[in-house]
């Protein structure tokens, strides 16, 4: 058992006030570890904290699980006012900073990509369509914040890059005209993340706050399929931002997918449109559609939040090609699938930022065959 061992078991315990992790709060100090013992100091933000015997019991009851027999010694400090006036500045630079890149009033248009569950192609959906909106001279920013399976550095071509840093911000890697951030990244091969919610939390508020994104027309994020703590960070954080659905057409994606467009109601977020993914497969013979995974669930999905249907992706295996080879589809826009993607842009650009009283109709698309 490690330093760090006990650092990742108190990363699951928050602050109640600031609904935090302590240990991204820096209020862990002086970890001890050994055979008979396994404890902590934490540091309150106040002496006379009211909470105190909570963040205490709660300390106590996350290193108990990893104790392996030991005994249990959480300690309770309190900051002094030196450390108290710079968390504060902190926690107040770093939300003040991403909601005056991308917040209201801002001049990027952020639109998060999200899905009702995994296997829908969103990630691939986003990739392309940020190589699209790159390729159609716009400033493009991609953050991948599915943080447990991150794929953008191989979809992009940059698998084994790695973000420079400059003044303690991070420059972010670009490929095909668009700037991505990504847990992978950072990681080395197939190392997985094994974090619980709080830390999630704070990886994206640092890819939001703590990189060098200039000022890019568009800010693209990937969040993770279905509606947890990363969905939740991003809507706090970017008040402004628009969703896209993507699905397939299947009844079993569809029913999950309205489950994040009402996310994005709930929390006061437009829903710019809906895409439908591996729509059809269209025959190069005779030119027939064949509709594999059904057909109509993203129209009704459209209808039900009244959105517009972006578009309809086919099922090419030239675009899973791409992906795999930091190829995106979209960089050839004279393909079929390459041709969709770009016409789903430019209708995102075209039609302009999307108010939450702005939500226009879908029709469906009529297919030959």
């Amino acid at each position: 058992m490690t330093h760090e061992d006990v650092r990742q078991a108190l990363s699951a315990v928050q602050d109640p006030e600031l609904q935090r992790s302590i240990v991204d709060l820096d209020m862990v100090r002086d970890i001890v570890v050994d055979d008979e013992r396994i404890g902590a100091t934490i540091v309150l933000t106040i002496a006379g904290c009211p909470l105190r015997n909570r963040i205490r019991a709660d300390a106590e009851q996350a290193l108990t699980a990893i104790a392996e027999g030991r005994r249990v010694e959480i300690r309770l400090d309190a900051m002094s006012n030196e450390e108290r006036d710079a968390l504060k500045d902190r926690l107040a630079s770093r939300h003040e900073l991403a909601t005056s890149l991308f917040g209201p009033g801002s001049t990027t248009r952020t639109i998060a990509v999200a899905s009702g569950k995994g296997g829908v192609g969103k990630s691939t959906v986003t990739a392309n369509l940020a190589v699209a909106l790159a390729q159609q001279g716009h400033a493009v920013a991609l953050i991948d914040a599915d943080v447990y399976g991150p794929t953008m550095p191989l979809m992009l071509g940059l698998p084994n890059a790695r973000p420079q840093a400059h003044d303690g911000k991070l420059i972010p890697p670009t490929a095909h005209g668009v700037q991505v951030v990504s847990m992978g990244l950072f990681l080395d091969g197939d190392e997985p993340v094994i974090w619980r919610g709080p830390m999630l939390g704070r990886a994206i508020e640092q890819f939001l706050g703590d990189v060098l994104w200039g000022s890019p027309d568009f800010l693209l994020i990937d969040l993770p399929p279905g509606t947890g703590d990363i969905a939740l960070t991003v809507a706090q954080m970017i008040p402004d931002a628009e969703m896209v659905i993507v699905t397939t057409p299947q009844e079993a994606a569809a029913r999950t997918a309205i489950k994040a467009a009402k996310m994005a109601r709930m929390t006061k977020h437009p829903v710019a449109g809906v895409i439908e993914n591996m729509a059809y497969f269209e025959c190069t013979e005779c030119g027939t559609r064949h509709h594999i995974f059904g057909r109509g669930g993203a129209f009704e999905i459209a209808r039900q939040i009244d959105s517009r249907l972006l578009g309809r992706i086919p099922l090419d295996e030239a675009t899973r090609q791409g992906g795999d080879a930091g190829q995106p589809a979209a960089l050839d826009h004279s393909s079929p699938v390459g041709r969709v993607f770009h016409d789903i842009a430019r209708m995102l650009v075209e039609r302009g930022h999307v108010t939450a009283a702005e939500r226009p109709g879908g029709e469906p698309e009529t297919d030959r065959g």
